[in-house]
């Protein structure tokens, strides 16, 4: 398996401000957790505007085949957390998979 990541995969979802805190912190608890365990990295991403709070997952792959074992086959297909349809003002239909083409780190 290789050591640097290929893929990334991007989730975004939004919900209002008042419960965006209870979120932010279920994600952490609930939603982070096993890309931790299997992906090779992953940041969590929140911008709070005036009328809502847009939250983004990126996790990263070595390849294909491990992001489509983690979705059990279903690489596109959203795989909602439990209390997503509580928080989330919709539900997002899909995520959006990109090939890493640069990988630069430690930027200056």
């Amino acid at each position: 398996m290789p050591s640097q990541p290929t893929i990334a995969r991007i989730w975004r979802g939004r919900t209002r401000p008042d419960v965006a805190d209870s979120y932010e912190a279920y994600l952490k608890t609930d939603g982070i957790p096993p890309l931790e365990k299997t992906a090779l990295g992953v940041q969590l991403f929140r911008e709070d505007r005036a009328h809502e709070s847009w939250f983004t997952t990126i996790s990263y792959w070595p390849d294909l085949d491990s992001m489509t074992a983690f979705t059990r086959g279903e690489p596109t297909k959203v795989h909602h957390l439990d209390r997503d349809p509580e928080f989330l003002i919709e539900l997002p239909e899909f995520i959006q998979i990109h090939r890493i083409v640069i990988d630069r780190q430690g930027l200056r």
